[in-house]
């Protein structure tokens, strides 16, 4: 049988549930981390370990022991005092799509993974759409004691997105900073945000709207989704693109353009990831080809490195 970290999302996609899927990619990844005790998505925690001689049998996870035939612990985690942010771009280009899959379902299973692992950890969750210059609160703070009511309403919130026209920021405050923005996300306590979005932008948009965000207080995690073609860009022949935030239509050669097509957007994305090497930031870039649970065990690895 095929790892779950293995599938792609375009395999993830055909179960059309947003709760399975993200489940399935969540524990086949703590499975995979072999480790003890990790650094979880917000807090310290133990994960899933195998039965030993004087455990408690009903600690037993029984429903992944139906799926793995393997008796695994799931160890007790701590309440934990800290908000995680879910931050989805909900613009245009999120339905830019190769292969069958949009970048926007490849961000929704992400988002979805990422979600169940917070469940599990008592984790306090929030998930925010970005659009057309406006936060949209979609499903607020929820209290670690009513973990699995926020993990739901977190899924509602995913499967009812969608994604349409430009991100223009909102005009900035007296400090420079986008006004709105920054009061959605005003906390007394420490927290995470998690924003998942192509990164494209018109001129420094993304780059200081989470420059103004980070801080002591405020770790930022970015998961820049990309396509393929996007960044190859081995394409020959007359096309048509069509801009998915502006609707505008352009007809050209391909091929003509191919080389300074690549070589504009590899300065792009290595501008990107060296404005973004600042504190309290860090930019995980994935293709849209690649097996969700693979970016995720990287990122926790990395993260427990």
């Amino acid at each position: 049988m095929q790892k779950t970290t293995g599938l792609l999302a375009s395999s993830l996609i055909k179960l059309k549930n947003l709760q399975l899927t993200g489940k399935l990619v969540s524990e086949e990844l703590m499975l995979g981390i072999h480790s003890s005790k990790r650094s979880g998505i917000g807090i310290e925690f133990e994960q899933y370990r195998h039965y030993e001689p004087g455990d408690d049998p009903k600690r037993i996870d029984w429903k992944l022991f139906a799926r793995t035939d393997k008796h695994l612990v799931r160890e007790s985690s701590t309440e934990s005092d800290r908000q995680i942010r879910f931050v989805l771009d909900l613009s245009g280009s999120m339905n830019y799509t190769e292969n069958g899959v949009s970048r926007l379902q490849y961000a929704q299973i992400l988002l979805a993974s990422l979600a169940y692992l917070c469940y599990i950890q008592n984790d306090q969750m929030s998930l925010y759409g970005l659009k057309a210059g406006i936060v949209e609160t979609i499903s607020g703070i929820g209290s670690a004691s009513s973990a699995r009511q926020a993990f739901q309403k977190i899924l509602v919130g995913l499967e009812k997105a969608s994604a349409a026209g430009p991100w223009a920021m909102s005009a900035p405050n007296s400090a420079g900073q986008p006004g709105r923005v920054v009061a959605e996300f005003q906390s007394k306590k420490k927290e995470q945000l998690i924003f998942v979005s192509d990164l494209l932008q018109v001129g420094d948009e993304w780059i200081s709207w989470i420059r103004s965000l980070a801080g002591p207080y405020r770790e930022i995690i970015v998961f820049q989704i990309l396509g393929s073609q996007e960044t190859d860009f081995d394409l020959t022949g007359f096309y048509r693109f069509h801009d998915l935030e502006s609707g505008r239509d352009l007809e050209l050669d391909a091929q003509s353009v191919a080389a300074e097509f690549r070589t504009s957007m590899q300065a792009y994305l290595s501008g990107l990831k060296a404005a973004l090497q600042i504190p309290h930031v860090r930019l995980v870039r994935a293709h849209m080809h690649e097996p969700i649970g693979m970016v995720l065990k990287a990122f926790l690895t990395r993260r427990k490195g």
